[in-house]
């Protein structure tokens, strides 16, 4: 599979999205350890509708030239506050009309899909979420871990 530059691949999702068709894309980046891994899985993002989205909803939203993949943290009106579930400080605001499309499913490597609508998700997410100072531990831990499985893979 040959790999094409950031902006080229998101004009066409927003592009099938808007015309009401769902993608599919393999996740770069660990800003959603470690429910969503970097490299690894794939998400299907569907279109939606601004009254749609809701706290702890994954989404496909532009920020700052930039595609991001994150959780709505709370909603304020028009207004959300989103942050990766691998961050522990950053937040980013944006308005409903910046959001893309949802996240429905995620593809683990094996082909299993994981609906985000599931009651294993759905606690999962709330579970990461609540975990508050101790995800900093838990996510060094994480991050311990996959660099040594990089190094047994190698």
């Amino acid at each position: 599979m040959k790999p094409i530059a950031n902006h080229l691949f998101f004009a066409w999702a927003e592009t099938e999205l808007s015309d009401g068709r769902s993608v599919r894309f393999r996740v770069k980046g660990v800003s959603m350890t470690p429910l969503i891994r970097d490299g690894r899985d794939e998400v299907i993002v569907y279109p939606c509708t601004p009254h749609e989205l809701a706290p702890m909803d994954v989404v496909l939203f532009r920020y700052n030239d930039k595609h991001l993949l994150h959780r709505i943290i709370s909603r304020d009106g028009d207004n959300l506050l989103l942050q990766g579930d691998g961050s522990l400080v950053a937040q980013e605001r944006c308005h409903v009309t910046d959001v893309v499309g949802k996240v429905h499913t995620v593809v683990r490597p094996t082909g299993r899909e994981v609906s985000v609508e599931s009651w294993r998700w759905r606690f999962l997410s709330r579970l990461w979420c609540n975990l508050g100072p101790f995800r900093r531990i838990l996510l060094r831990i994480l991050r311990i871990v996959e660099r040594v499985e990089k190094v047994e893979r190698v």
